[in-house]
């Protein structure tokens, strides 16, 4: 068995300083995505560091050296960043979605591929899709690009699965709440960036067209949430009016293999280390 899990954590420096180590020592998830790291690389390496000895301490690895990290910073400074630790052997790495090369899409899409307790080979993408801004045109062509290029390599990624390859799972912050219920209030965001029915017709394209699934639905089944992101205004984190952006996608194979998810919503606004809780997702592979 091995976990999986997805976090945003906006801002590894921030959500180091509210206590992220506290939930990385008690969980020490084989393969940790992290999205919006916004850091430079000296300061990411240094808490990498320490996270390798926690992982250690907890008995996961025999050594801090034995932690695999991989991580892309952001060109643009204090924007995005995405970051992969796992314990599992790593047998190749690849950085950012091929056919992007703008400074905005640096930072949002890196490819693992890892051997499992089993003997098999996995990709593990960890994603950051543009939020994207349904008022500011610039924005969403921004996201809209992204999705675009994302369709291209997710085809790649599934078609290798599905001819005896790597199985894939797609793990990360994906901004689009797909259906009515992934999203507290459906009807008062259909006109907001994240919601709007042209992105979420993208995630109908993966799971379809792409055959892609969506673990933790299928874990769930239909019921309302579990929500991963909760604005910080107002009180809906305390009203537990959230969204859920945050997925993991595998190919059918993989994620026949799903045995269990858990969200780890944070028991207070106060004891958040950020405005996302992680995605956990066990798979016997």
């Amino acid at each position: 068995m091995i976990d999986i899990t997805t976090s945003n954590l906006n801002g590894i420096r921030a959500a180091r300083r509210k206590g992220f180590e506290n939930w990385a020592s008690e969980h020490t998830p084989d393969v940790w995505c992290m999205q919006e790291v916004r850091a430079p690389q000296t300061e990411i390496d240094p808490i990498f560091d320490a996270l390798a000895v926690d992982y250690a301490d907890a008995g996961k690895i025999d050594a801090p050296a034995r932690l695999e990290r991989m991580d892309e910073v952001c060109r643009i400074k204090g924007r995005a960043g995405v970051g992969l630790l796992t314990t599992l052997p790593v047998k190749e790495r690849r950085y950012g979605l091929p056919g992007l090369t703008e400074d905005v899409d640096s930072g949002r899409w890196i490819e693992e591929d890892v051997t499992t307790p089993q003997g098999y080979t996995i990709t593990v993408v960890c994603v950051y899709v543009h939020a994207g801004q349904a008022e500011d045109e610039t924005k969403m062509t921004q996201k809209y690009r992204f999705l675009d290029t994302m369709l291209t390599r997710m085809g790649q990624l599934r078609d290798e699965a599905a001819h005896g390859g790597r199985q894939c799972v797609l793990c990360g912050d994906f901004n689009i709440a797909h259906t009515e219920l992934d999203i507290a209030r459906p009807k008062a965001n259909i006109d907001h960036s994240g919601f709007l029915p042209a992105e979420r017709a993208y995630v109908d394209k993966w799971l379809g067209e792409l055959e892609f699934v969506d673990v933790m639905r299928a874990l769930a089944g239909d019921i309302q949430g579990p929500y991963t992101w909760w604005s910080q205004r107002g009180k809906a984190f305390d009203n537990n009016v959230g969204w859920r952006i945050d997925y993991q996608f595998a190919t059918p194979e993989l994620a026949e293999q799903a045995r269990g998810f858990r969200i780890d919503k944070a028991d207070s606004y106060d004891t958040r280390w950020s405005d996302h809780a992680p995605l956990t997702i066990r798979y016997d592979v």
